[in-house]
């Protein structure tokens, strides 16, 4: 059986990843200079995050992987990060309520990584969080700004709202790889985190005029390595230099 340690830390690896690479497709495309360097910036904060989490992974499994062959060299279906991150960009409000919904969640579980029993965890979850308190700070403003704006970008947000609900859910459900982790206290426990991440998101529903989803069902398999196909035209990009040119250095 995979050394669940080894399993949680690809979970965040790849979440941190997978979501870099999604805002980095905005580069040059944002709706206004500052916003597009706004994403950036977050998109490197992700992406310095993944690779902290990939090479501690790499350690782990002791199979002398680093941080660039976890990230290069897996084919989709041994990603493990939530579905939710890998869906289109699509409209910008659709990245903004995204992103809101992710760093919602990510703050709470930063909170409870940074007390884990392992330093090396703590440590890492310590440093994210401090960059994440500014992640969820910018992407609540814009849900607010925009879902309390014009017609029509409020009717946009409540559509987003409502598209990317079903994704939400997978991220409290337990599985043999969280209940070890939280067992060994190396982390939270994935229900415990439903309540405070609930809250957080109505307080910022509620100031946006937006209506909270009653969607009760969801979809689930990222974390095992059952993604949507979005992932693999991500991966083709994210992948196609190393892929093309193995052993490539610069």
């Amino acid at each position: 059986m995979t050394d669940p340690k080894f399993e949680y830390l690809l979970r965040l690896g790849d979440n941190a990843l997978v979501l870099s690479q999604q805002l980095g497709a905005w580069c040059g495309h944002g709706p206004a200079l500052e916003e597009d360097l706004a994403l950036t910036n977050v998109a490197l904060d992700l992406l310095g995050q993944a690779r902290m989490w990939l090479s501690y992974a790499g350690e782990v499994e002791g199979q002398g992987r680093d941080e660039d062959a976890l990230a290069y060299l897996r084919d989709g279906g041994a990603f493990r990060n939530l579905l939710l991150v890998e869906l289109p960009n699509g409209h910008y409000g659709d990245t903004v309520m995204r992103q809101f919904l992710f760093d919602a969640w990510h703050q709470h579980l930063l909170a409870g990584l940074g007390q884990s029993k392992d330093p090396r965890i703590a440590e890492i979850a310590q440093k994210a969080a401090k960059e994440v308190r500014y992640h969820v700070q910018r992407s609540a403003g814009l849900v607010i700004a925009l879902g309390d704006g014009t017609e029509l970008s409020h009717a946009r947000m409540q559509a987003s709202l409502e598209q990317l609900w079903p994704y939400t859910q997978e991220w409290f459900e337990s599985d043999p790889v969280d209940a070890g982790c939280a067992d060994q206290g190396l982390a939270p426990a994935a229900p415990t985190l439903a309540a405070p991440w609930r809250a957080s998101v109505e307080a910022v529903l509620a100031r946006a005029t937006l209506q909270m989803p009653t969607y009760v069902g969801h979809q689930r398999g990222g974390r095992l390595g059952v993604h949507t196909e979005h992932l693999g035209h991500l991966l083709a990009e994210l992948q196609f230099v190393q892929r093309a040119y193995p052993g490539a250095q610069w």
